[in-house]
Order: C-alpha cells, then sequence, then structure tokens
C-alpha cells in the first residue's frame, strides 16, 4: 500500500503539513479534500518528492511507475493532442509504436479521437483535463496522483474525468485524487480531510459522516452563535453533545459534517 508515513513539510515558520499520514492502496479511489491552504497540494508533491521532508517518509513506487497530473492539466498548448502524447510517452522512454498504440486507446476512452491535430490551446477546459489524465495514464502507472482535476469544467465533463478515474482504479491503479468538489469525495472509496496541515478525518465517507460528535440542525433563520452555516436557503448548525440544538435535527451529508468536525477539534482546541 502507497501513501505518506507522518510526513511533515515546513516552508520557513509555516508547516505545511503536521505528522500527515496517508494510505494510497491498489485499485481503490482515494480523495484528499480541504480548504485553500489546507496542504492538499503539498501532500501531492510530498508523495512525489517535489518538496524535501522534515520528518516522515513518502512510501510510493519509482517514480517512473507514478503518474501525475497538476491542477493545470499539464498540457503543453502548442503542441497538438497527438504531440501532447508522443511528448509525454518519450519522457516515459515508451516506443514510438507503444505511444500510438496507448495513446490511441486512451483517446478512445476519453473521447478524444476527433481531436487529435488540435492543440492543446484550442481544446475545452474539459478537453484539456481529459488529455491530461491520458498522458497521466500513458504508461501505465502502479499510483496516479491527480491535482484538482476537475476544478473549473463544467458538469458534464467532470463526469467523463470520474469515470476515467474509476476506470483506472478498476485495473488495480492506485488513485489518489485532491479536489474540491465533496460530492466527487463521495464516489471515493476514502475521503482525507486536511484542515490546516493536519488530518481531520480519514475513512469511507459514510462513516465519516458517522463520526460527528453531538447534532446537526436546520432551520430557516440564522441562530445566534458561530456554528452556524449557510446550506441553499437553510443554515445547519452543529451542537456539542449535551446541548439543546436550535432547530430540527437532521441527518448530516459529507459537507456538513466535515464542516462540524472542523467546529467540533476547534472546540476542543480552545479548552
Amino acid at each position: 500500500m502507497w501513501g505518506a508515513r507522518h510526513v511533515t513539510v515546513r516552508f520557513g515558520a509555516t508547516t505545511a503539513l503536521d505528522d500527515v499520514g496517508l494510505d494510497l492502496p491498489e485499485g481503490r479511489v482515494t480523495s484528499i479534500v480541504g480548504g485553500d491552504g489546507a496542504g492538499k497540494t503539498t501532500l501531492v508533491r510530498a508523495l512525489l518528492r517535489r518538496v524535501p521532508l522534515d520528518g516522515g517518509a513518502a512510501d510510493v513506487p519509482d517514480l517512473t511507475e507514478v503518474g501525475y497530473q497538476p491542477s493545470t492539466s499539464g498540457v503543453w498548448p502548442a503542441l497538438s493532442v497527438r504531440q501532447n502524447l508522443e511528448f509525454a510517452g518519450v519522457a516515459y522512454g515508451m516506443s514510438a509504436a507503444t505511444i500510438r498504440e496507448r495513446g490511441d486507446e486512451l483517446l478512445e476512452t476519453a473521447a478524444l479521437t476527433h481531436a487529435t491535430s488540435r492543440l492543446g490551446s484550442e481544446l475545452s477546459g474539459g478537453m484539456r483535463q481529459k488529455l491530461g489524465f491520458c498522458m497521466a495514464m500513458l504508461h501505465r502507472p502502479r499510483l496516479l496522483l491527480l491535482d484538482e482535476p476537475s476544478t473549473g469544467v463544467d458538469p458534464v465533463s467532470r463526469v467523463e474525468l470520474w469515470r476515467l478515474v474509476t476506470q483506472a482504479a478498476a485495473r488495480g491503479t492506485a488513485v489518489g485524487m485532491t479536489t474540491t468538489y465533496l460530492d466527487e469525495a463521495e464516489r471515493a472509496s476514502t475521503v482525507v480531510a486536511l484542515d490546516a496541515g493536519t488530518v481531520l478525518t480519514a475513512g469511507d465517507p459514510t462513516a465519516v459522516v458517522h463520526e460527528v460528535p453531538g447534532t446537526v440542525s436546520a432551520t430557516d433563520h440564522r441562530p445566534a452563535g458561530r456554528r452556524t452555516w449557510r446550506r441553499g436557503t437553510a443554515f445547519h448548525t452543529w451542537t456539542p453533545p449535551g446541548e439543546t440544538a436550535p432547530g430540527d435535527e437532521i441527518t448530516p451529508d459529507l459537507e456538513d459534517a466535515l464542516i462540524a468536525l472542523s467546529l467540533a477539534r476547534t472546540q476542543e482546541d480552545h479548552r
């Protein structure tokens, strides 16, 4: 099983990751979630050995067996779709025949066969992300790391990207994917939530929801206090154990659960 073992990363006086653990089992999708500055990208870069570790270890296969798609897609805008694949394949040491065969297979899966001569700069956002995925998967990596592959992508392309991700896992690849979309995280085998460089919670998405202490309630007006957030037209509130909830108790989803767990940690830290 690949992953991070008690990883700590510091940038000067700032601790970006603090004793972070992450398991990336083969044939599974692991979603890494968290707000801006939580440490998601730093964790991916630590696994890729692109930042020095101040503690712990990155347990990954040889980097020739790792596929990586950055949040920028990794597509070269001045190259065509076919040339992007060829450039990536040469970097992986693949033969021209293997690049062509594997590239054709991936382009068909990603529904990009009609766009092989288009420049990267001429592709839509969704097409660029799918091409970036194909480039990361070209050499059949054992570990695939995706950094927010669907951010800013239209809903249809997001669904198509997720299909590609799950197909990769079904073939035995270990997939670690950072995402800002919790509906995507809910589809993963495991979700790991980072908060200010530490692991807030990790586990099956359903199990994470059941970890919430106290209750989550809903009202149509904002209750007094600082433990309330807006969800659509309603206000949701986390109430610690032993206290009276200001509204009707509800079953939280993953978004509610992560907010509530963050509030619970803050309360514990202030004691």
